[in-house]
């Protein structure tokens, strides 16, 4: 049930609006958070999962937002070590690309621009004696190593909403911002939800943290103007079986400039991307295109001893990036860096504009710095605390999963595996009760078991087949094609199931 007044209502449901509610929640304000889909519906879960500090972007001179990044690579992965972890690349180099020298230079400044505490620096590697050599063609004797972070990214979005609701925000998905009044000191927010109802409730400031649709909202229920324009930029993935039989992640340079990842993606699969195209219609509906699969093909391709065909994706998925417009040329230029602006004509709207995945955190803080002096609230907090089920013990997940294996030792290796990596202590809530194989129950679908599916509804705001088998988890690429199906109808008759947070 809403309340009528609010402090706060952020509108947009990705990793930005999820984090400043949970910022702005923990300063003790008065939120309401509203998402016309579900959680980290579109961009926010379309990410590389990378958590970094952007190799790339020393080349365009943006040293601030490479350095800020960084920072926040630290901070990232010691708030979730669940479903952050260290990963290393390889960027195998040959004598037409970057010179050497170009290369060590960046690698430097990345290894230094921020303090490093958890992860490895970078370094050389021929790859006749290296891992990371298996499956590359020989015209790469040689390459480069550096560390940086893989995120599940629509999870990170989740559990900064789990959090922020449990620190007395109201988190609303499947609803619309239909209309807006401004007066002095308060806006009239009327929002629709799925089932037709409209709810109408006050709030004495507004978050515009929309992503794609920022300017949509603005020029529409909001009436406001805006000095800032937006890029939309669509970048494409496909996941094919996986190539390599390490945990390396890889860097590719290619010819026109571009970079292109393959990295490790759930155990049995390989992810590619990302492409940057120019992009004018709807973000919700934004999809891979042929050429695109293409394109991430014969990038790879360039580099493995066996090519990769569009015959082998199994899945691909697209997300709109809302990029400040620079003006650059190639949309690959655009800047990554964010703006917070502030309107005060009448009832405030701060609005966000760009952004990335790593520096979510950072732009939630700045945000509700911006805020607090109109609204009151505390410090900032959030730089030192660990997101829901982070706070395992020296931050070991192995030792965790071990421990939870001990505990029980019913559960098969890959489901606890699963279990920890997915909700780290959490894990414990939603196996509590749970004392047997036989108390476990038979899967729903493929690796769900009712108890997860009960913690998924009740706990993390989700409704239906796709936000739990395409976000919540990634089991919708090995669960049956008819999984979707029998997952919703079982949804459908559980009784009482619902949110209870």
């Amino acid at each position: 049930m809403l309340a009528s007044h609010y402090d706060l209502a952020v509108i947009g449901g990705g990793v930005n609006g999820a984090g400043i509610a949970r910022d702005a929640a923990g300063r003790g304000l008065s939120v309401l958070l509203v998402e016309q889909h579900d959680l980290a519906a579109h961009t926010s879960s379309a990410s590389s999962k990378m958590i970094h500090g952007g190799l790339r972007y020393l080349e365009h001179y943006e040293f601030g937002l490479v350095r800020k990044a960084l920072q926040e690579r630290e901070v990232l992965l010691a708030s979730a070590p669940h479903i952050i972890r260290p990963l290393r690349l390889v960027m195998p180099h040959d004598a037409g690309q970057r010179p050497a020298w170009m290369i060590r230079l960046g690698l430097f400044l990345y290894d230094h621009l921020a303090r490093r505490e958890r992860l490895p620096g970078s370094g050389g590697v021929a790859f006749h004696r290296h891992p990371a050599g298996t499956g590359l063609k020989p015209d790469f004797p040689r390459g480069f190593v550096y560390s940086d972070a893989w995120v599940q990214d629509a999870r990170l979005v989740v559990l900064n909403a789990v959090d922020a609701c449990e620190r007395g925000a109201d988190i609303v998905t499947r609803t619309a911002l239909v209309s807006a009044r401004r007066r002095a000191d308060a806006w009239l927010l009327d929002l629709r939800a799925a089932d037709g109802a409209v709810h109408s409730v006050q709030a004495r400031l507004v978050v515009n943290a929309a992503g794609p649709w920022v300017g949509t909202l603005l020029g529409g229920p909001l009436g406001v103007a805006t000095r800032h324009a937006l890029r939309l930029v669509k970048g494409s993935h496909i996941v094919v079986p996986r190539l390599f039989d390490h945990d390396f992640g890889y860097l590719f340079q290619n010819p026109d400039g571009r970079v292109v990842f393959a990295l490790p993606f759930e155990e049995r699969f390989t992810l590619i991307g990302t492409t940057d195209v120019d992009y004018d219609g709807d973000p919700a509906q934004a999809a891979i295109s042929a050429e695109e699969v293409d394109y991430l093909c014969a990038a790879v391709n360039r580099y493995l001893a066996r090519p990769v065909t569009p015959a082998q994706v199994v899945w691909t998925f697209a997300g709109v990036r809302p990029l400040l417009d620079d003006a650059a040329n190639n949309a690959a230029r655009v800047t990554r860096d964010y703006r917070l602006e502030l309107d005060e004509t009448g009832a405030p709207v701060l609005s966000v504009f760009g952004g990335k995945l790593t520096t979510y955190r950072k732009l939630a803080e700045q945000a509700v710095d911006r805020i607090v002096p109109r609204l009151g609230g505390g410090a900032a907090w959030t730089a030192g605390a660990v997101l829901p089920g982070g706070d395992i013990e020296g931050g070991d997940l192995p030792a965790f999963e071990a421990r939870l294996r001990r505990q029980y030792p019913f559960l098969a290796p890959a489901l606890a595996r699963r279990l920890a990596a997915s909700y780290g202590t959490r894990a414990l809530r939603l196996l509590n009760g749970i004392d047997s194989a036989a108390a476990l129950g038979e899967p729903v679908v493929a690796d769900l078991y009712p108890c997860e599916l009960c913690y998924l509804v009740q706990h993390e705001f989700a409704h239906t087949a796709q936000d739990i088998l395409w976000r919540r988890t990634h089991l919708g690429l090995t669960a049956s094609p008819d999984a979707a199906a029998r997952l919703e109808a079982w949804l459908s008759s559980v009784e009482g199931l619902q949110k209870t947070v």
